[in-house]
């Protein structure tokens, strides 16, 4: 029975995303994007479960990324165009909102046969475009956000396209995963990890974002440090 653990969590995220997709239509753009975050607990969960129980297959590979695509494309894309939609007066604009999904689809079909990403990632993941996107709406209902009104679509828009160009950009970035505990091994993952809980104490959810770009700054700076050593 062992071997359907993996898939089995892999199928929670899924649902995740479609109940997700039913609530942001619905409205309830809260609970669209708190079940991104659910549905991110069950995708580590399954890969820590197929690592754990040494049952990794195939199909287990294909069916996370068909799950992915739906939680962290899909729904990240449908939630994106809800709040263009609900800041703009532009009838044309939030459609700008499918480009988060397509990229996700390349992003996810690269990732299946690029072999250079087994200890690493070459491009944005896309859980954090989709935890990136997640935190918006919080954000957008801050005091401080109520100045920029006018401009928030364009923003949203902009940020889009940004979050798009990284899950394709040939950027090497951390892979969160330890070999093993010593500093010099994993110096680089210990600081991102120490800024975000650092971050997301002091921010909460206003953090998410910072926390992606020092997840990119800190994957550039690591990587320029190792091709010199």
């Amino acid at each position: 029975m062992k071997k359907y653990i993996p898939n089995t969590l892999t199928s929670f995220n899924l649902i995740c995303g479609i109940i997700g997709i039913i609530q942001a239509f619905n409205g309830d753009i809260k609970i669209a994007v708190t079940l991104i975050w659910l549905a991110g607990l069950f995708d580590f969960l399954d890969g820590f479960a197929a690592r754990l129980l040494k049952v990794s297959s195939e199909i287990g590979k294909q069916l996370d990324s068909l799950a992915d695509m739906v939680t962290f494309g899909v729904l990240p894309s449908i939630v994106m165009y809800l709040l263009i939609r609900d800041y703009s007066s532009s009838e044309f604009l939030p459609f700008i909102a499918i480009i988060i999904a397509v990229f996700s689809a390349l992003r996810l079909a690269k990732f299946n046969i690029d072999e250079r990403q087994s200890s690493g990632f070459i491009g944005l993941p896309t859980p954090a475009t989709a935890l990136f996107v997640s935190s918006l709406p919080f954000i957008l209902e801050k005091d401080f956000m109520l100045s920029y009104n006018a401009y928030i679509d364009i923003v949203l828009a902009i940020i889009s396209v940004i979050l798009s160009i990284l899950m394709v950009a040939e950027l090497p970035l951390l892979a969160l995963k330890f070999k093993n505990f010593s500093w010099i091994d994993n110096k680089s993952r210990f600081i991102f990890l120490t800024v975000s809980v650092l971050l997301m104490v002091t921010f909460q959810l206003v953090s998410v974002p910072i926390i992606i770009i020092a997840y990119v700054i800190i994957s550039v700076i690591d990587n320029r440090r190792a091709s010199t050593v």
